[in-house]
């Protein structure tokens, strides 16, 4: 997702608001927002994956291990 999209779908939001959007308009929007959630989910997978816990008797356990498990 690159700023330009990013502006995009900040211009049909205004557009909606003012005057409304036509079904292509609409279909785009539905188009970048679902590829902005997906972005956003993918950066959050990562940083999930990078997180670690410290047990009670000092051992690390990484959170990518614990999902393995279940």
């Amino acid at each position: 997702m690159n700023e330009l999209q990013i502006a995009r779908i900040n211009e049909l939001y205004h557009k909606s608001q003012k005057e409304g959007l036509t079904e292509e308009e609409k279909q785009e929007q539905q188009k970048l927002r679902n590829d902005y959630i997906a972005v956003i989910r993918r950066n959050l997978r990562g940083t999930l994956d990078q997180v670690s816990f410290v047990n009670p008797d000092g051992s690390i356990t990484e959170a990518k291990d614990l999902k393995r498990k279940k």
